[in-house]
């Protein structure tokens, strides 16, 4: 069964439109030239996304389902979580297409370009999308307030929505098979891989079974165009392990290397990585796996102005930036290229777009100033995104107090690799969630030294969900006691610490 096999004029009934996918495959079908009738059991005033499908005209049933509902569908799609004992599945009297259904039938009808990694992707996603829509090129959005939306089906889903193409963040609840599944069921056609660094080992076990989920995109682009970080020894691994034949860009940062670390390569040894960010700079193993020559390099990177010269195949670039970091100077050379090659935009008009670009909502965020203390937000949320920021923070502003918020996708051993990093980097540190106190606590008993640099205020109860280590009142706590400590600037990490920002605004 293809799209062409349903006449203009039918029918679709939608079950559950304010669940993410529900909401979407409204659209969708909608927005290809069918009825859509929609319901759920939510009252309009509790449906997060009522207010994107008052764009649409029509007939949406909030809080009930009445027989109209049904008796006016020609097919009735229902959310894949209902039950096929329940009583609402009962009343279905007319085919059923299910979710899988929908994304096999209604395909993209625009180019897709994906992209992914452990960190920024948020960040690269964004600046291509503003590049792209700054040059007349507009992207599908899904449009779901409050959502991420770069895993599960909801990139698959986005692709199909109205656009001129797609640009898709592609993320992983560390689930085996869902990049591969995004990649595949959009029918990407290029690629920017940013970094592969631990995360969702609580999920998946080890380093390498994690890389081995993000190698799906490499599987699945096979034959066609990969952006690639080409200073992150993982992924030039998995390229040649995956036998990519497609054709690889690459990438990197020419500056001078300040910390070591180590990674396991993907033959199994350990592989010594000259760090400029976390698990990225220059490495030799001796399964022949090293630094290659990037066909685009970074480089004369004035941190302090936002500048850098960038080597392309064709020239010298200038490139001046509106955001801060040396990370973000690979993020937006990726960006750079991404734009280039796949939206075929001349240089000129990438690099007007980046020097306005002011970076994304709770990525190096400065919300507000209280009692002259400068308070920033940031995401970060792993150790090596938590690493990679706090070192930025450190080189352009010097001291500052850390409050952590974050509770690891890694459990423990990311939780310790997370605090590590903070103590290493800040001047003071106010662990707000429950898993940055346990392990304050082991820290204070190894060494009563470091009573002068933490300060436990208060012990959270609250349990983890997902990447949300702390509620609002633990990040308003913490960071009054950052208030009262000796140092001008405080930064807060985690998903709460962006979440619950307006903490700022009430203090």
């Amino acid at each position: 069964m293809n799209e062409s096999d349903f006449k203009k004029g039918t029918t679709f009934g939608v079950i559950g439109v304010c669940g993410a996918n529900g909401n979407l495959i409204a659209r969708i079908l909608k927005e290809r030239g069918f009825n859509v009738i929609g319901t759920d059991l939510s009252q309009k005033s509790e449906c997060r996304f009522a207010s994107v499908l008052e764009d649409y005209d029509f007939d949406v049933f909030y809080g009930r389902t009445p027989d109209a509902f049904f008796n006016r569908s020609d097919y009735i799609i229902p959310p894949a979580s209902l039950p096929k004992d329940s009583e609402m599945y009962k009343r279905i009297n007319k085919p059923i297409l299910e979710l899988n259904d929908i994304i096999e039938i209604f395909q993209p009808e625009k180019e897709v370009f994906g992209i992914t990694g452990t960190n920024g992707k948020t960040t690269s996603t964004t600046l291509l999308k503003r590049i792209a829509s700054d040059n007349g090129i507009e992207p599908c959005e899904h449009k779901l307030e409050g959502m991420q939306g770069n895993a599960e089906f909801i990139p698959i889903l986005q692709s199909r929505l109205d656009g001129d193409i797609g640009i898709l963040e592609v993320g992983t609840f560390g689930v085996p098979g869902t990049v591969g599944r995004i990649a595949k069921n959009t029918n990407m056609s290029g690629g920017l891989i940013t970094n592969i660094t631990p995360d969702h080992l609580n999920d998946l076990g080890s380093f390498m079974d994690y890389a081995n989920v993000k190698g799906e995109f490499i599987k699945e682009l096979n034959h066609k165009k990969l952006i690639v970080n080409g200073h992150d020894p993982t992924i030039m691994g998995l390229l040649r392990e995956l036998n990519y034949d497609g054709e690889v860009i690459t990438f990197g940062v020419d500056e001078t290397p300040d910390s070591i670390g180590i990674k396991e390569c993907v033959c199994g040894n350990e592989i010594t990585v000259k760090e400029i960010i976390s698990g990225c700079g220059y490495y030799f193993c001796k399964c022949g796996i090293t630094t290659p020559q990037v066909d685009y390099i970074a480089t004369n990177v004035d941190l302090a102005n936002r500048t850098f010269d960038l080597y392309t195949p064709e020239g010298k670039l200038d490139v001046k930036m509106a955001i801060d970091g040396i990370h973000n100077v690979y993020n937006v050379t990726g960006v750079i290229i991404a734009a280039h090659e796949f939206l075929k935009l001349p240089y000129d008009k990438i690099l007007e777009s980046i020097s306005t670009f002011t970076g994304v909502e709770g990525r190096m965020e400065r919300v507000g100033k209280i009692n002259g203390k400068t308070v920033f937000v940031d995401y970060a949320h792993n150790p090596a995104g938590v690493q990679t920021v706090l070192k930025e923070f450190q080189k352009l502003f010097g001291d500052f107090t850390t409050v952590i918020t974050v509770s690891s996708e890694s459990g423990d051993v990311g939780d310790l690799e997370i605090f590590n990093s903070v103590l290493k980097f800040s001047k003071f540190i106010v662990p707000a969630s429950r898993a940055s106190q346990k392990v304050a606590l082991e820290k204070l008993k190894e060494n009563s030294r470091l009573n002068d640099r933490i300060f436990l205020n208060h012990i959270s109860d609250f349990e983890k969900e997902g990447t949300l280590g702390a509620n609002k009142n633990d990040v308003r706590e913490g960071i009054k006691k950052a208030l009262n400590l000796d140092c001008e600037m405080i930064v807060a990490i985690g998903e709460a610490a962006t979440k619950f920002k307006s903490v700022v605004n009430e203090l």
